[in-house]
């Protein structure tokens, strides 16, 4: 049997070689998350139950490779073989999309009349935006989602040396890897002021300003989706939101939080929110997940206040009624986060399979 590692199709998408991605998971799964440009057959039970014809109404080029795909890497297994056996080149990815969660990408964000270079680094199958902000020969990491290598070879692909690494707050979907790139890189662990972690950190307050010789990264606190949210103003006119403010949405306020604290938090948010719209209308922003998989096609996933402002109706709503609203539309609770979110506090990464706790879409936003 032919697979291809995660890893190898990454590559593959990256560089635009043709190749054509059928997924075979149950539409619901496919439609929470999925490979883009991928395409969809929900043939799971046939293909389990090793129905001959489970792939006969799909149709796929005959010109290219195919890459069939599943959840864990067993039942595209059974696809490959049926389509291999009508002469198609055919692979099954391995570890499925578990293991498509750690897959990345990259695009470049064009910073308005500045010598700093933004590279915002996508887990395409995950939504995880993370950022490396590059000066001179010194390199700033927001949010590092992936491995700590990856994040060190990019920065030294572009002659730079990472010094600082912060995280915008305690996450939930996935784990920070932010602890270990600092320890890896000899760099500067920033958090926002809190006593949830229980691990060594120089905390960033409220209008502090983390400042070089070609930088400057001012905290801008922003409680609501949890209680130490922190934005970061780049240079005055580029916004780091984290999981507070999304182009077409606002972070949700309930995770690790009963009712009476997720009302108070999103009270909270509100507030955060104007605080936030009484920047510049032209601010870049920036958020920490996008709400479906990343394309490979180089194009940063940026907006301004301004299209957030006239995009996202509930923010033009009074306090009262962005509170109930926000309530009444509470998305699913992402698993794993209880497990994720003690483990985030500790700075630790688990033992078991991180693609097995990570799995599934975020969930971060108010839908």
């Amino acid at each position: 049997m032919n697979t291809v590692t995660v890893e190898v199709l990454r590559a593959w998408l990256e560089e635009g070689q043709p190749v054509a991605i059928l997924d075979v998971r149950p539409t619901q799964e496919y439609t929470e998350w999925s490979i883009p440009g991928s395409l969809h057959l929900d043939a799971y039970d046939a293909l389990k139950a090793r129905d001959p014809s489970a792939l006969a109404r799909v149709e796929l080029p005959d010109n290219q490779p195919i890459v069939a795909v599943c959840a864990a890497g067993k039942m595209s297994q059974i696809a490959a073989e049926q389509l291999a056996a009508r002469g198609m080149l055919v692979y099954s990815l391995e570890g499925g999309m578990n293991a498509w969660s750690l897959a990345w990408n990259t695009a470049e964000v064009p910073v308005r009349e500045s010598n700093v270079r933004v590279i915002q680094v996508r887990r395409t199958g995950k939504g995880c935006l993370s950022y490396l902000i590059g000066a001179g020969e010194k390199a700033i990491v927001i949010d590092a989602s992936l491995d700590p290598h990856l994040y060190l070879d990019l920065a030294a692909r572009h002659g730079w040396q990472i010094t600082t690494v912060l995280d915008t707050h305690i996450h939930a979907d996935h784990l920070s890897r932010s602890r270990q790139l600092a320890g890896q890189s000899g760099a500067m662990l920033i958090l926002p002021a809190q006593q949830r972690v229980t691990f060594p950190f120089t905390a960033i307050n409220d209008g502090e300003t983390l400042a070089t010789e070609m930088v400057q990264l001012t905290a801008l606190r922003t409680p609501g989706h949890t209680p130490e949210s922190t934005c970061y103003l780049l240079d005055g006119q580029t916004l780091l939101t984290g999981d507070t403010l999304f182009p077409t949405s606002v972070g949700r306020p309930d995770l690790a939080a009963d009712p009476e604290d997720a009302r108070a938090r999103a009270e909270a948010l509100y507030h955060s929110l104007h605080k936030l719209l009484a920047l510049p209308s032209d601010t870049l922003v920036l958020s920490g997940h996008a709400s479906s998989p990343v394309p490979f096609d180089g194009v940063p996933i940026m907006t301004t206040l301004a299209d957030i402002d006239e995009q996202v109706s509930i923010l033009h709503a009074t306090r009262h009624e962005f509170v109930r609203e926000v309530l009444a539309r509470i998305p699913a609770t992402p698993p794993n986060y209880e497990r994720i979110v003690t483990l985030n506090e500790r700075g630790l990464l688990p033992e078991v399979p991180i693609t097995e706790l990570e799995a599934g879409a975020n969930r971060c936003a108010i839908v």
